[in-house]
């Protein structure tokens, strides 16, 4: 990173995130955002979840037509841009590559300065692009397929992890617990869907007991894993009998736990602003949930839209537009990173 010292506050600024399966570009003016494309891979239904190679593929093959629809729907021209974002990490190394790539090749030929954006760090200031009135310190309940993270969001650059999986993320446990019951991938929306006409306590499944504000969802799997395997071996219509109810017992118990965690985040910290983020936050009970503890536990709760709960580039528009006010931009050199803690 290097220091901007002449920094312009009347920005028109592009941003490409390309970090896992999705294709996405934006373009924010002043912080508002203007455009913001997504360009979905359904080629990994077949396999059950993501394959890199695949997607970094795909990436290359969606860029381009991506960046010139999220100009055309923010009604201006690559020559009109003043900044470049780009997801820099964590995600998968071939698919950062191609919008890293591209990013500091725009950057190149329009001789504009270039801002490289975490991943995470833009998921969890995604909240305040809806309500920039928001006032830090908040809480931020990171859920997502890769991560599970409760952070203290201190300012648009200060992040403090004060609870986070031990082993699998969340979005995870959706998706490959549907994955045991036959249901295609992401299954995670899925099981929100069937878990509305189904019994949240019809079964009940072991979630890991850790201390403190960690979590664990591996052992949550092979619960399910093995209930699944027993019923299935006296009835073998279980699953599609009781699926509903099934669906809405494993929607319950991770919602549950992840609240759980959150309430006693809150009690430690004593901050009652609460913020959530990442693919998990679209689902319909968590948010139901977390409502619910505006009216019971005086909580201000702020719940982005759904499309910037997922993966998408007005996030990274938005973290890279706040860099930028603060003088920071990125050197060319930059190289793309996987894992969140090696930054």
């Amino acid at each position: 990173m290097q220091r901007n010292e002449t920094v312009v506050h009347n920005i028109t600024l592009l941003a490409i995130e390309t970090s896992c399966d999705d294709t996405s570009a934006s373009v924010i003016k002043n912080g508002k955002v203007l455009s913001n494309v997504v360009s979905s891979q359904l080629i990994h239904t077949k396999y059950g979840g993501v394959v890199p190679e695949l997607a970094s593929r795909a990436h290359q093959k969606n860029i381009v037509h991506v960046v010139d629809l999220a100009l055309k729907q923010a009604k201006t021209y690559i020559s009109n841009i003043d900044v470049i974002g780009y997801t820099s990490g964590p995600g998968l190394l071939g698919s950062l590559l191609v919008g890293s790539s591209f990013a500091k090749g725009l950057s190149v030929s329009l001789k504009k300065p270039i801002v490289s954006v975490n991943h995470l760090e833009a998921h969890v200031l995604a909240p305040l692009i809806e309500n920039q009135k928001i006032e830090f310190p908040y809480i931020c309940l990171l859920v997502s397929g890769g991560h599970t993270q409760i952070i203290i969001v201190k300012s648009y650059s200060e992040f403090e992890i004060i609870g986070k999986t031990i082993d699998d993320a969340a979005g995870e446990a959706f998706d490959k617990t549907a994955k045991i019951l036959g249901l295609p991938y992401p299954g995670g929306p899925l099981i929100d869907k069937y878990s509305k006409n189904g019994n949240a306590n019809a079964y009940k499944f072991a979630i890991g007991n850790v201390p403190g504000l960690d979590f664990s969802f591996s052992g949550f799997k092979t619960s399910v894993l093995y209930f699944i395997n027993k019923q299935a071996k006296l009835n073998a219509t279980f699953v599609e009998q009781n699926l509903s109810d099934i669906c809405s017992s494993i929607q319950h118990t991770i919602v549950n736990y992840l609240i759980t965690k959150l309430q006693k985040s809150v009690n430690k910290t004593g901050i009652n602003k609460v913020t959530i983020a990442g693919g998990v936050a679209a689902n319909s009970l968590l948010r139901k949930e977390l409502a619910k503890k505006a009216e019971t536990e005086n909580w201000e709760i702020y719940i982005p839209s759904f499309e910037y709960c997922t993966d998408n580039a007005a996030m990274i528009a938005f973290a890279a537009y706040n860099k930028f006010l603060n003088g920071i931009t990125s050197d060319l050199e930059e190289v793309p990173f996987a894992n969140y803690y090696k930054k």
